[in-house]
């Protein structure tokens, strides 16, 4: 058990540090806060159109678009890279299971997005000098981010694993998580009702991201939609470890 935990945790600090030795960290987390902050206080409706203190509708409104491109581009270099310059079967010959080296990259890759999403404090910060929010909202709010942001990332990492090419797993994981957006992207829901059951609608809207995502945002922890989040990643990175072990058997 604690050679389990040294290996993951061995791997997780190597990806994390791996990050930073390029320029891809800095790229990823200056174009987030810029947008996070374009979207909130101009981009309408803004924070100032709505008139009262709270991120919904507005900073928290935008996460899941923000995730469609930004965190794919953090994901697609997960197994993809590894394949690419022959070091993947190196690192799957070392004293290390398959999934110690799927959880240290996945953990590593996650901790940055939760630094990303924490230097945007100086949000909340404002927010709370421009009036009494509830922060308790905020916080449920950005566990839900997170937990989302994971779930973006599990499909990356699932995408990464399937290819040599980065450029062929951003698009292939875009593609992938822009379907399970569209699945409760109001417009999508409304052109459903017009032709589908009810019980088929629900269906549909039950594996969207927005749908789980909104009662985050409303400051409700339902564990059906953390497990909701959990599944995807669960699921994405046991298709990993499959695809993985094919590669190694091959």
């Amino acid at each position: 058990m604690n050679s389990t935990l040294t290996n993951i945790k061995t791997i997780t600090k190597r990806e994390l540090s791996a990050y930073f030795t390029s320029p891809l960290a800095y790229v990823f987390i200056v174009i987030f806060l810029i947008l996070t902050g374009l979207f909130t206080f101009i981009v309408r409706p803004s924070l100032w159109d709505r008139g009262e203190a709270t991120l919904a509708g507005t900073f928290f409104f935008w996460h899941p678009w923000f995730y469609l491109f930004l965190v794919p581009a953090v994901g697609m270099r997960l197994w993809a890279e590894e394949r690419r310059v022959g070091t993947l079967e190196l690192l799957l010959t070392m004293p290390i299971t398959a999934w110690q080296a799927i959880l240290g990259k996945f953990l590593a890759s996650w901790l940055f997005l939760a630094l990303a999403l924490a230097l945007t404090f100086p949000v909340v910060i404002t927010v709370n000098y421009l009036g009494q929010p509830d922060n308790g909202v905020i916080f449920a709010a950005y566990v839900g981010s997170w937990l989302m942001a994971g779930a973006y990332l599990a499909v990356s990492c699932l995408t990464s694993a399937m290819t040599r090419a980065q450029v062929v797993s951003f698009i292939v994981s875009v593609v992938v998580c822009f379907f399970l957006i569209l699945a409760g992207f109001q417009p999508v829901v409304d052109a459903m009702q017009g032709w589908a059951s009810p019980g088929l609608v629900d269906l549909v809207t039950s594996l969207s991201f927005i749908t789980h995502f909104e009662g985050f945002q409303k400051g409700v922890l339902d564990s059906r939609d953390v497990i909701y989040f959990l599944s995807i990643i669960g699921f994405s990175l046991f298709t990993t470890g499959v695809i993985l072990r094919s590669h190694r058997a091959g």
